[in-house]
């Protein structure tokens, strides 16, 4: 089969596995439902071969098991899944969030400045309407306010007229477009940085929020919210974790599943990891709005020292602060909407948490755990730290790795630990269980890899074969494919792939494996451009051009010569050339001569035995000829 064809079947199975989920009232991304095939095909226990072509009925056995765990209610690991697909479709980096936003931004503006930069106003009503309508675009593009709100507009329209009087309008209608379109941003920025100045100054201000203001209480609370669900996640993840460990070791009988426990644990720790993301780009959003509010302090002084109730200041000093107090607005505009995409994002995965809460009460939970000390994260760590826990690297002087520690490492806080920092030989020897590794005790380095672990014999048996540890790890997942995100396994999946490469967090999508290598070498400039500056598209334009030639036939052009500009034009003589002249000296004269003519008789014979020749001359006379 060819790839082609193969990636049409894989298209019609999950279309088919989606119309199937609708048909019994569940409604699911095609993502989420590729996702669910891939881990149901990596599965063991669904014996399917992934090096043969699937047959008719592997392709039916296939779409009944991926509908059967999608509609699965009680699965905590559907959920997690859930959640990964969301988080990847809905979060990205602040710069792209910000750029997104700001297309959004533009595309809805495109119109209202489409109409500006067409238009073809001529008399007063359509120019005062054409000014108006420069007013709403740049209100909307500010976002200082409602175009809709009287004293904001006329307050806008005051602030236009200091810098683009009506009476410019002519000006700015001889434009091209783009120019047309640079022009409206900067006015909007002049504008912006005038009622932004007039506002600090009292004197307008209208529809204006205090955006540092609101940023000061919604950041901290946003950071308390997301802190207070990270601990939450927490409190449940190291519950879960203790009564497992029980369980494992035989302390206590006839609890819960197991099977169902672990994949409630995978679903905390992942949870919990989205909102340690989240919690990081709020502070970096508090640290934005600290820089931004010393940036507008400064520039309002700034501004006043240099207006200091002048009646007027040169434009050339004063406009550029007005755009850099523009600018310095816009990143508080930012920080709100990136601080709301980011709430928005934590309300959303709440409720992939709900299955696990559902099924885990504490009415169930705390009888087994009565009497016990649950362990934090941290009071694991705090144990397994000391020179008694360290690893003896002389002990591992005859295999092929290194042990980092903090004291002998640069920058060893950033070591890229796998696993996202948990303990991998708790996980394959314990199937799948996720315990904090400890970097204190020593990081192992294999492969260019670096792996920690929760407990100084844990780094020993993982240091002796760490092979075998690696693959067991990767085949637990193939049981749990939520842990190919949590645990970023991408590298022992090649055919799941982080959605960004090279980022911090692993975002998974399906993608085929191609690789080659190609050279491209062009010209820098294979085409010189060619730009004609008298080029018009639009038909009236070119009509008003043609009478306007047209009228220069009935007009009268007047002209002056001075002695001054004597010396300046061009001075032109006509002459006749001469011409060829030919003269007769003599006259040809001819003379004609008879032509000789003899003729001989008597050559045929006769009569006689003997011939008698005759001569006879028949030559002409001069006189006869």
């Amino acid at each position: 089969m060819s790839r082609a064809q193969a990636e049409s079947v894989i298209k019609n199975i999950i279309r088919e596995i989606a119309q199937e989920c609708a048909s019994k009232g569940q409604a699911v991304s095609e993502t989420l439902v590729a996702f669910m095939v891939k881990a149901v095909v990596l599965d063991p226990a669904n014996e399917f071969n992934v090096d043969r072509t699937l047959t008719k009925d592997d392709v039916q056995k296939l779409i009944k098991i991926c509908v059967d765990r999608l509609l699965d209610s009680r699965s905590s690991a559907l959920d997690t899944v859930k959640m990964q697909v969301y988080f990847d479709m809905n979060y990205t980096t602040r710069a792209d969030f910000l750029d997104e936003h700001r297309r959004v931004l533009d595309q809805r503006l495109q119109p209202v400045i489409r109409e500006i930069t067409d238009s073809r106003a001529r008399t007063r009503e359509e120019l005062e309407s054409l000014y108006r309508k420069i007013v709403s675009a740049v209100l909307l593009r500010s976002g200082l306010g409602s175009p809709t709100d009287i004293a904001v507009v006329r307050e806008a329209t005051a602030a236009l007229q200091s810098v683009f009087p009506q009476t410019e309008l002519g000006t700015f209608m001889s434009l091209i477009k783009r120019d047309k379109e640079r022009q409206l941003v900067e006015l909007t920025q002049i504008v912006t940085g005038i009622r932004l100045f007039n506002k600090e100054c009292g004197k307008g201000g209208e529809g204006i929020d205090d955006l540092p203001a609101i940023l000061n209480e919604a950041v901290p609370a946003t950071t308390q919210n997301v802190d207070a669900a990270i601990q939450r996640a927490c409190g449940i993840a190291f519950r879960y974790t203790a009564l497992i460990e029980r369980m494992m070791s035989g302390e206590v009988a006839g609890g819960p599943s197991m099977h169902a426990l672990k994949e409630a644990l995978i679903n905390v720790r992942q949870h919990e990891a989205f909102l340690r993301i989240i919690l990081n780009d709020v502070i970096s959003c508090a640290q934005q709005v600290e820089m931004l509010e010393s940036q507008l302090a400064s520039r309002l002084e700034q501004l006043q020292a240099t207006v200091q109730s002048k009646t007027a200041v040169p434009t050339a000093q004063v406009y550029p602060q007005f755009i850099n107090l523009s600018h310095i607005w816009s990143g508080f505009q930012d920080e709100m909407v990136l601080l709301s995409v980011l709430s928005n994002i934590l309300a959303s995965l709440e409720p992939f948490t709900k299955t696990h809460l559902e099924v885990f009460t504490d009415e169930l939970i705390m009888p087994f755990l009565e009497g016990f000390h649950v362990k934090t994260d941290e009071e694991r760590i705090r144990e397994t730290t000391g020179e008694e826990h360290k690893v003896n690297p002389d002990d591992f002087k005859k295999l092929p790795v290194d042990w980092l520690f903090p004291e002998t490492t640069k920058n060893f806080e950033r070591l890229p630990l796998q696993y996202r920092g948990y303990c991998g030989w708790a996980l394959a020897r314990f199937d799948r269980i996720l315990l904090p590794g400890n970097p204190e005790i020593g990081v192992l380095r294999y492969q260019d890899r670096y792996y920690v672990f929760s407990s100084k014999q844990a780094a020993y048996e993982f240091a002796s074969d760490p092979t075998s540890y690696i693959i067991g790890v990767a085949e637990g997942a193939k049981y749990s494919p939520e842990l190919i995100q949590l645990l970023e396994l991408h590298a022992q999946f090649a055919t799941i792939t982080p959605y960004t490469q090279g980022k911090d967090q692993g975002k998974m999508i399906e993608k085929p494996i191609t690789k080659c290598d190609m050279g491209v070498q062009t010209e820098v400039h294979p085409i010189e451009s060619n730009i004609v500056k008298s080029y018009e598209w639009n038909e009236w334009e070119l009509r008003r051009k043609a009478i306007k030639l047209a009228n220069l036939r009935d007009k009268v052009t007047h002209s002056a010569q001075t002695n001054l500009s004597n010396m300046r034009r061009d001075n032109v003589t006509q002459v006749y050339l001469p011409k060829d002249v030919g003269a007769q000296t003599k006259r040809d004269g001819t003379s004609n001569v008879p032509k000789p003519q003899t003729f001989l008789a008597g050559l045929r014979g006769g009569r006689t035995k003997t011939t008698v020749m005759t001569k006879m001359d028949l030559t002409l006379d001069v006189d006869q000829t």
